[in-house]
């Protein structure tokens, strides 16, 4: 799935396909539009204040890097090393720290970061519900999950649809905004036809 920025998918060689990843238009952002499209995007998902941004399912570190562009002090996790030593080459010199893991329960401590962001990885993982809970405790107080998801494909779809997350969301969250993103042709270089979407929920 060309849209996918998880290194985690099954069925996918994504140490293989990490030389060629940032090619489509939304991993790499090298089109000044659509890179300007995700920075503002992110502009109103993070914290205007500099803060703590985790980012699971890195891949290359293309968000991680508007991100620590925008003055937040970056931490990225992905299961393939190949993505990882490409975020750490993009972000040379920035405050930011790459480390290979499991999205689903990543090699870092709780109550450390004041963002959480995850670019479609959680459809790909075994029991979302439980996953969200455990990201939630890696947040400090007041702190936020910034999740872009959607649902790709007509005939066989695949992903997690808004209505499903945001109900795995509502037991813990006080505050769940979505934003549908499959309108803005920027974001991804081309017009869409699918389910495409971000959710920002802020824990109790």
């Amino acid at each position: 799935m060309t849209s996918n920025s998880d290194s985690q998918t099954s069925g996918v060689d994504w140490e293989a396909e990490s030389s060629t990843f940032d090619d489509e238009p939304d991993h790499g952002l090298r089109d000044p539009v659509v890179r300007e499209s995700w920075a503002a995007r992110l502009r109103g998902w993070l914290p205007e204040r500099a803060s703590d941004v985790l980012d699971l399912g890195c891949g290359t570190g293309s968000l991680s890097l508007l991100a620590s562009e925008q003055g937040h002090r970056v931490t990225g996790v992905d299961l393939s090393p190949s993505m990882v030593s490409h975020a750490r080459a993009k972000l040379a010199g920035r405050d930011a720290v790459f480390l290979v893991g499991d999205a689903a329960s990543p090699p870092v401590g709780e109550e450390r970061f004041d963002v959480v962001l995850v670019r479609h990885v959680l459809w790909t993982l075994p029991e979302p519900g439980r996953v969200l809970r455990h990201w939630r405790g890696l947040l400090r107080p007041g702190g936020r999950l910034v999740l872009v998801e959607g649902v790709w494909g007509t005939v066989s779809p695949v992903g997690i649809p808004v209505d499903r997350l945001t109900a795995l969301l509502a037991p813990f969250a006080e505050d769940i905004r979505v934003e549908r993103l499959s309108e803005d042709a920027r974001l991804w270089g081309r017009e869409v036809d699918d389910e495409r979407y971000a959710v920002v929920a802020v824990p109790q």
